[in-house]
C-alpha cells in the first residue's frame, strides 16, 4: 500500500514537472517583450541557483572539487548558456508551442544518435526509430511545402540548436551524474552559468526589474524556479527510480500541453503538420526507449 502511495506521489510530482516544462516555452515568448536575451538568461540562472540554495547548503561538497567532474561541470555549464540564448531567441522569431513540439522529440532523436556514435553500436529498430524522428521533426518544420532552406529559417534554426544541445547535454550530464550528486551537479552548472552570462547583460536591466508588472514576475517565476528548479530537479530525482522508459510518458506530454498553452495564451494556431509531426516523433522516440528497455 505504501508503495502505491509513493508511486502516486512521484506520478504527481512529474505530472506538475512536466506542467512547469511546458509553460516556460509560452512565458519565455512573455518574456521577450521585456528584456533582452542575455539579461534573461542571466536572471533565470541567477534565480535558479538561488532558489537550490536551500537544498544543497548542508551537503558536502568534499568529493565534488576534482578536475575529473568539472570536465563535465564547464561544458555543460557553456552549453546551458548557448541552449538559454537560443531558447529565447527561437520564442522571440518563431511560435513557442510549435518549437516546443520540435524540440521536445528531436533531443531525444539527438540524444540517442550522439550515443550510438559514442559506442559505436546501434541497431536496425534504433534507426527505424531516428527515421520516425527525423521525419516528424521535418514534418513539424514544413520542409515538404515550404522547401529545405525553411530549416535555416530563424523561426526554425534556433529550435533545432536547441534539441541538438540539449542532445550533447543529456550525454554530458548522464556521464556526469555517475560520479557526481545529480542535485549538487545542477547546482554547480547553473552557479557557473550565472558568472559565464553575466558579462553579457546590460547592467540598466537590474533596476528596470523592479518597474515591472505581475505578468512579467508570474512568467519569470515559471520560466526560473517553476521549470528549472522544480520541473528539472523534480525530473533527475524521480527517473531513477521510475526508470527511463514510465519516466519518457510524462515527458511525451510535455508537447501537448505547450501547444494547448500557447493556443490559449499566445492565440498561436496549431496546425496540423504540428500535430503530425509531434506524434511520429513520438513513435520514433518510443521505438528507441522501448528497444532500450529490452536490452
Amino acid at each position: 500500500m505504501s508503495l502505491n502511495k509513493s508511486s502516486q506521489k512521484l506520478y504527481v510530482l512529474m505530472s506538475f514537472a512536466m506542467l512547469t516544462w511546458a509553460i516556460a516555452w509560452t512565458s519565455a515568448k512573455i518574456l521577450n517583450r521585456y528584456l533582452d536575451f542575455y539579461d534573461l538568461t542571466f536572471l533565470r540562472f541567477f534565480f535558479g541557483f538561488i532558489s537550490l540554495l536551500p537544498f544543497v547548503i548542508k551537503q558536502s561538497f568534499n568529493n565534488i572539487f576534482s578536475i575529473n567532474n568539472f570536465k563535465y561541470i564547464i561544458p555543460t555549464s557553456i552549453l546551458f548558456f548557448i541552449y538559454n540564448i537560443c531558447f529565447f531567441k527561437a520564442t522571440f522569431y518563431g511560435d513557442a508551442g510549435k518549437g516546443a513540439v520540435l524540440v521536445t522529440t528531436i533531443n531525444p532523436i539527438f540524444t540517442f544518435l550522439i550515443s550510438s556514435i559514442l559506442i559505436k553500436k546501434i541497431s536496425k529498430n534504433e534507426l527505424i526509430g531516428i527515421l520516425f524522428g527525423l521525419i516528424g521533426g521535418l514534418l513539424i518544420l514544413n520542409i515538404f511545402n515550404e522547401g529545405i532552406l525553411n530549416i535555416i529559417h530563424l523561426k526554425n534554426i534556433y529550435f533545432i540548436i536547441c534539441g541538438l544541445i540539449w542532445g550533447i547535454m543529456t550525454v554530458l550530464m548522464s556521464k556526469a551524474q555517475k560520479n557526481i550528486n545529480s542535485l549538487q551537479f545542477i547546482f554547480l552548472c547553473y552557479l557557473l552559468t550565472t558568472f559565464i552570462s553575466f558579462p553579457f547583460i546590460s547592467f540598466d536591466s537590474k533596476i528596470l526589474l523592479l518597474n515591472f508588472d505581475l505578468k512579467f514576475f508570474i512568467n519569470f517565476f515559471f520560466v526560473s524556479i517553476g521549470a528549472m528548479s522544480f520541473g528539472t530537479s523534480v525530473y533527475i530525482y524521480c527517473t531513477p527510480i521510475l526508470g527511463p522508459v514510465r519516466a519518457s510518458v510524462f515527458i511525451f506530454s510535455v508537447p501537448l500541453l505547450a501547444l494547448s498553452i500557447a493556443y490559449f495564451f499566445l492565440n498561436e494556431p496549431i496546425r496540423i503538420e504540428v500535430i503530425c509531426g509531434g506524434v511520429i516523433s513520438l513513435f520514433g522516440i518510443y521505438i528507441v526507449n522501448k528497444k532500450s528497455a529490452v536490452n
